[in-house]
């Protein structure tokens, strides 16, 4: 594990040589950056939410800092009048320190986000050891603050209890498939299983739920998703697809040609070699979807 945070950091030489592996996938490492990719994809018809990319920290002083970094971005969001929310990990704002200690830094970053023209604050979902925990901080932060919900993922043998419990709430929630490694005995492994499960969550949270993401570059799932929207009368201002930045650019304009809104999750930042390793590379499907989506429009 050294071996990987070292080849990982942001100053050692794999980064600085390697950054055009994913570039396609990561807007830059500044905010600046990051907003001038927002910029276009606004221009396109799309909105985004911005994710300033970071490391699991045991460090109170690692994680205040990337709390930090989210309040300045939270600032020039506000000043750019670009149409962007931002999404957290709580492992890189101190899940790993203490709930307590990662609540008190989302909700710094809730009341400032408070300000903007979309309030709103996704908590990402990250691997099964802190899923529990997360959830936790969501339904208090959610309690308090309004602004936040979070991500669950499909391929999770609980996620059907997660989103009636989200049902319950009417938080906001993004689906997905799922993006890490995780065991047979807590995730579905087979991927027409996921899939269905994808589809049942999805459909249960666009009739009950407040403002459901439907996050997937799946053409079948997406397909599915519209037959059942136009089925029942769903409008757009009820839902939205998200994509990750620099997949399927092509599939995410048509989208928006046919009417639906569309939001992008665009990671910046530093560390974008561990996100792109561990999130992009890590599962065999994602890895030849990335590659795939390099030499596509």
């Amino acid at each position: 594990m050294a071996v990987i945070d070292r080849l990982f950091a942001p100053d050692s030489a794999f980064q600085k040589k390697f950054f055009f592996l994913a570039k396609r996938f990561v807007a830059g490492e500044t905010i600046k950056t990051a907003l001038e990719a927002v910029a276009q994809l606004n221009a396109e018809g799309m909105t985004a939410t911005l994710d300033f990319l970071g490391e699991d920290v045991l460090d109170p002083t690692a994680a205040a800092a990337t709390r930090d970094a989210y309040l300045e971005m939270l600032d020039a969001v506000g000043l750019s009048g670009l149409q962007t929310n931002v999404s957290v990990k709580l492992s890189a704002m101190g899940l790993l320190v203490g709930e307590d200690f990662a609540l008190e830094n989302l909700s710094t970053v809730l009341r400032r986000a408070a300000a903007n023209p979309d309030p709103f604050v996704r908590v990402d979902m990250e691997g099964s050891a802190v899923t529990d925990a997360t959830l936790r901080v969501v339904d208090r932060a959610f309690a308090k603050h309004g602004n936040v919900g979070p991500v669950l993922q499909a391929y999770l043998k609980r996620t059907p209890d997660d989103v009636t419990h989200a049902i319950a709430l009417r938080q906001r929630v993004r689906i997905c498939k799922g993006a890490y490694n995780e065991p047979a005995t807590i995730a579905i492994k087979t991927m027409p299983e996921i899939r269905a499960q994808y589809l049942a969550d999805a459909k249960r949270l666009l009739l009950e739920v407040n403002y459901p993401a439907l996050a997937t570059h799946d053409v079948g799932l997406i397909a599915e998703l519209e037959r059942f929207i136009a089925e029942r009368s769903i409008p757009p201002d009820r839902y939205e697809f998200q994509m990750l930045y620099g997949c399927r650019p092509g599939l995410q304009r048509d989208l928006v040609a046919r009417g639906h809104r569309v939001r992008i999750y665009v990671p910046f930042g530093t560390h974008w070699a561990g996100y792109f390793f561990r999130r992009v590379m890590e599962r065999r499907e994602n890895a030849l979807f990335a590659l795939s989506s390099i030499f596509s429009k």
